[in-house]
């Protein structure tokens, strides 16, 4: 089979000729269809993740993954939930399964799990193995493409699941301001989930790209702000022209820049959530007695589980996401890892095979 691999830090991946793997008894073969391509994949190639987790090479990236099953392993036969030619999307976090985290669901932030993506497998090829109970399947009467639905897996769930953590805190509501920061592959995903699951908080969509602000409002949000080349007191000036209020009640970060983090604590009303689901920087600065007089709360929010992709792709089958999306091959992931790290791609990349 054709994989794309990666063999060290800051080198172009090579598309290579290898063995398709075995699969062990409680295993899937997953012919891919699509894998989409996540900043967190240039991040890997560029070694941002080197001081955190210890890479073996060679390694196959792409953790956005949708297929069809190819070949059921003996124990995923007899238990007969999945079968050859299913079409399904990989969950991403493959936990150990005994810890306290895995025992409540939370595989993703098992610590010693694996990801597909981050190893010998992942996306960016023609195949690869999946434990069965980390495949959910989909029903083909809905006609969802797996270009769609690829990108659900990590830019369409982290978004979601960080405005979960910000509504179940109670942070969202009628007469509530909920700000979406970086309208890039994760924040387009996160408009919408912030329009369907905000209770009727106003959606304001904050960047530095006009193209990506009209998708924000198109994606519905209620006000967009440039925040190119302004000050945090320009900024909080037309919030209050635009919305009546000059502060927010609650921000979804996208994007996860350090200079972004430090303005939205800025314009953060007291008793303000924040939810980080980006990592385009490395190192939060925040200024401690704001953070506790005005008794701000910051929500560290990474991935999705099980239950939390369920959702979405729920979601999905009753067509309530919209998809902006720029299609490629494994010919040119090159290319557009080149594109991610200058930010210039509208919506989600994604390789289709």
């Amino acid at each position: 089979m054709r994989a794309v691999r990666m063999h060290g830090y800051k080198q172009p991946l090579l598309l290579e000729d290898v063995p398709i793997p075995d699969i062990a008894a409680d295993e899937v073969l997953l012919k891919v269809k699509a894998a989409g391509m996540c900043r967190t994949d240039m991040q890997l190639v560029d070694g941002y993740f080197a001081k955190y987790a210890h890479s073996t090479f060679p390694l196959t990236p792409g953790h956005e993954i949708a297929g069809e099953i190819d070949k059921v392993g003996s124990l995923v036969a007899k238990g007969g939930r999945f079968s050859e030619g299913d079409l399904v999307v990989v969950v991403g976090g493959w936990g150990d399964g005994t810890c306290r985290l895995c025992q409540k669901g939370d595989t993703h932030i098992c610590v010693h799990g694996r990801w597909p993506g981050f190893g010998p497998y992942g996306g960016y090829s023609e195949y690869l193995p999946v434990p069965e109970r980390y495949l959910i399947k989909v029903d083909k009467r809905f006609n969802l493409k797996p270009e769609e639905l690829a990108p659900l897996t990590d830019a369409g769930l982290t978004p979601y699941r960080g405005i979960k953590k910000l509504r179940d805190a109670g942070a969202l509501g009628p007469g509530r301001i909920l700000a979406v920061f970086g309208i890039g592959g994760l924040g387009t995903y996160g408009v919408q989930y912030a329009k369907l699951m905000s209770g009727g908080s106003k959606i304001v969509a904050f960047a530095r790209n006009d193209e990506k602000l009209a998708i924000a409002k198109d994606y519905g949000a209620d006000y967009i702000v440039n925040i190119q080349g302004k000050s945090t007191d320009a900024i909080r000036k037309e919030l209050s022209q635009g919305v009546g209020q000059g502060e927010l009640d609650a921000v979804i970060d996208c994007a996860g820049a350090e200079d972004m983090i430090a303005l939205g604590f800025s314009l953060l009303a007291p008793g303000g959530h924040y939810a980080s689901v980006g990592l385009v920087g490395d190192r939060i600065n925040l200024p401690l007695f704001p953070f506790v007089a005005r008794e701000y709360t910051y929500h560290g929010s990474f991935w999705g589980n099980y239950n939390d992709l369920c959702e979405v792709m729920s979601l999905a089958e009753q067509g309530k996401i919209r998809h902006t999306l720029k299609l490629g091959k494994l010919e040119n992931v090159n290319e557009y890892i080149d594109l991610l790290r200058g930010g210039e791609i509208v919506g989600r990349a994604v390789i289709t095979l």
